[in-house]
């Protein structure tokens, strides 16, 4: 399981693409706190990040991905549905280390390379129950192999509230770090948790504009 952890954060895209093809349907970790120098730190770029030109929205029924929450999605960039229970025969349990983090399954896949860059912002789900966001979120990131220096502060978009982090990422395997955001909300069908990865820190940054978008649209699905 150590070695699919960092088979899943440091895969290639190319390899990405290659494992999820047949589950898009196409239509130890560090903790901080949202007081700490870093927490403070994060609450600031977030106050002042860049929001992405917007080139439409996803979680709606009919839309690419539908989900429990509803996002706008930048210009250019591209969503998929993923299907945690496609995969079959040897590509299963791979397919289950990739898609299962804590306790959410992926279920959408944003891509930016038709925006000329090189990552995902991916959307993963979770079963009803009583964890709040904060939790949903440490267990997430409590998941991630190699995750450490996790800075959580809390978040109000429109009238939904939840929690963001801030973390870096280490591969025992390239020796390098990056770093990287999610934030999760709770809705009456589950968590709901927002990832943006990249394949380094550069991409990242970059990338950064699509993630405060989605965030600051962010709303719970009325049905």
């Amino acid at each position: 399981m150590r070695n699919t952890r960092i088979v899943r954060r440091w895969l290639a895209p190319a390899a990405w693409s290659t494992v999820l093809t047949v589950l898009l349907t196409g239509c130890a970790a560090g903790d901080g706190d949202s007081d700490t120098a870093a927490g403070r730190a994060g609450a600031s770029a977030s106050a002042t990040a860049k929001v992405a030109a917007r080139g439409g929205s996803v979680g709606a029924a009919g839309s690419a991905c539908e989900l429990p929450v509803t996002f706008d999605v930048a210009e250019f960039w591209k969503a998929k549905a993923v299907d945690a229970a496609g995969a079959t025969g040897d590509l299963a349990d791979l397919a289950d280390a990739l898609l299962h983090q804590g306790p959410v399954t992926m279920a959408c896949e944003i891509d930016a390379k038709p925006a000329g860059k090189i990552g995902f912002l991916r959307v993963w789900t979770g079963e009803p129950g009583d964890a709040d966001a904060r939790s949903v979120l440490k267990a997430f990131v409590a998941a991630e192999q190699g995750a450490s220096k996790a800075a959580y502060r809390a978040f109000t978009s429109g009238g939904v509230k939840g929690a963001e982090v801030e973390y870096v990422t280490t591969s025992e395997l390239l020796d390098e770090s990056k770093t990287e955001h999610a934030f999760a909300v709770t809705t009456p069908k589950g968590p709901v948790v927002l990832h943006l990865g990249g394949m380094d820190t550069g991409e990242h940054d970059a990338m950064l504009p699509a993630y405060e978008l989605a965030k600051s649209t962010l709303r719970v699905s009325a049905a």
